[in-house]
């Protein structure tokens, strides 16, 4: 008998390869020990937390008048959490936030959700540059959405006149991530201000009365940006923009689970507010009620500190190493924490395993949305790096 819907049944499949990477990365710690396995499969940030967060914490337990801070807020967030978040993301984005242009999210993942659930009718289309994170296409389609990738160019450029061509009067939305998971591109102040103006052109050609297109930047990794690298606002550029992000990677707080939605202030004046509102209405009626309390008031007193950046650099810096050593091809990440490498041969499934023959695990490029690669997190110590170096070697040699 099946006991789930046909939907969830094919999405259960697509995820087999991050299942099958996750169950083979234990038999293999448990058969070798911990040490002897080098595991790239996951982008879970091991960096410590900036110093300044643990004094953060001692000061929200003793506080006398908000005991641990433990009861439920308001849906929207900490009123005084919105304003410290706010005045950081106007900083970062070059615009005057309120807010009352910010909601407080479960992660930036629940902030993609609320959004598809306020915007997205059944069939109606979002497009997103390709390769992309694998959940998009399932946060989006828990309300009847369809993901729309459009690939980017060889270089994980943006492809800007096929993501026009893909624009129909269903595309919803225009799905960003910049710098990317899974190739660490950050995509340049032309290629976004040319977004933008196709936005900006499709409302103006669909009219007051239709829905209107707009351009999601999904940012978790913004300060993840190396050699001078510049990571383009996308408030200015366009009212129907919208940024989304968390503090997991950027505070290593992933586990508290505090993400934002930050609408234009534009498009709150214009609209009087209704897109806010119905977010927090849904954000509300989703179940997730509000976000994690403490995680709020954790990243509103360092929401303007980092990690030790300094040390992913150096990972990347060892990882490019590594991978050249072993003449693998691969375009240098310029931001977030990740490689994409090409798979020699071209298959990356086969690549894969056999690197998981020398005890590596990497993930498909496939599941991304570009077969012939595979991707690599370098959220792992220097050693580990260090310690994959023959066993690329071996793999690469072996698929050639």
């Amino acid at each position: 008998m099946q006991t789930v819907t046909d939907k969830f049944q094919d999405a259960a499949g697509k995820a087999s390869f991050i299942r099958k990477m996750f169950e083979k990365g234990l038999e293999l710690k448990r058969e070798y020990g911990e040490d002897a396995v080098c595991d790239f499969s996951l982008g879970n940030p091991d960096v410590p937390p900036p110093e300044a967060a643990r004094a953060v914490l001692h000061r929200i337990a003793d506080d006398a008048v908000k005991p641990l801070g433990l009861g439920y807020c308001p849906n929207a967030g900490i009123p005084s959490v919105r304003e410290a978040i706010a005045a950081h993301l106007s900083g970062e984005q070059g615009v005057e936030l309120s807010a009352a242009d910010v909601i407080m999210t479960v992660g930036a993942a629940s902030a993609l959700v609320d959004f598809f659930r306020a915007t997205v009718e059944p069939g109606d289309e979002v497009i997103v540059p390709s390769p992309y994170f694998v959940e998009y296409g399932n946060y989006c389609g828990h309300f009847g959405g369809v993901l729309k990738p459009v690939p980017t160019r060889d270089d994980f450029t943006l492809d800007l006149p096929a993501i026009e061509a893909a624009v129909t009067p269903r595309t919803r939305a225009i799905l960003v991530n910049s710098p990317n998971n899974p190739t660490g591109t950050v995509y340049s102040r032309a290629e976004l201000e040319k977004l933008a103006a196709l936005v900006d052109k499709t409302n103006a050609a669909r009219g007051d009365g239709e829905r209107a297109l707009f351009i999601l930047s999904d940012e978790p990794y913004r300060a993840f940006a190396y050699d001078g690298v510049e990571v383009p606002a996308i408030l200015p550029m366009t009212r129907y923009a919208v940024v989304l992000g968390s503090f997991s990677k950027t505070l290593s707080m992933a586990g508290e689970r505090v993400g934002y939605i930050a609408v234009s202030p534009e498009l709150t004046k214009e609209d009087g507010g209704t897109l806010v509102s119905t977010l927090v209405l849904v954000n509300r009626t989703l179940g997730y009620v509000n976000a994690p309390v403490i995680g709020q008031r954790l990243a509103a007193a360092i929401c303007n500190e980092t990690v030790d950046l300094g040390i992913y650099r150096r990972r990347r810096d060892l990882m490019a190493k590594v991978l050249s050593d072993a003449g693998i091809e691969f375009i240098m990440p310029r931001g977030a924490f990740y490689f994409f490498p090409k798979a020699p041969g071209g298959d990356d499934g086969r690549f894969v395993d056999a690197l998981l023959a020398e005890r590596i695990l990497a993930v498909p490029g496939s599941g991304f949305g570009r077969a012939g690669h595979i991707r690599l997190s370098c959220s792992v110590d220097e050693k580990i790096i260090a310690r994959s170096a023959e066993g690329f070697k071996k793999a690469a040699e072996a698929c050639r």
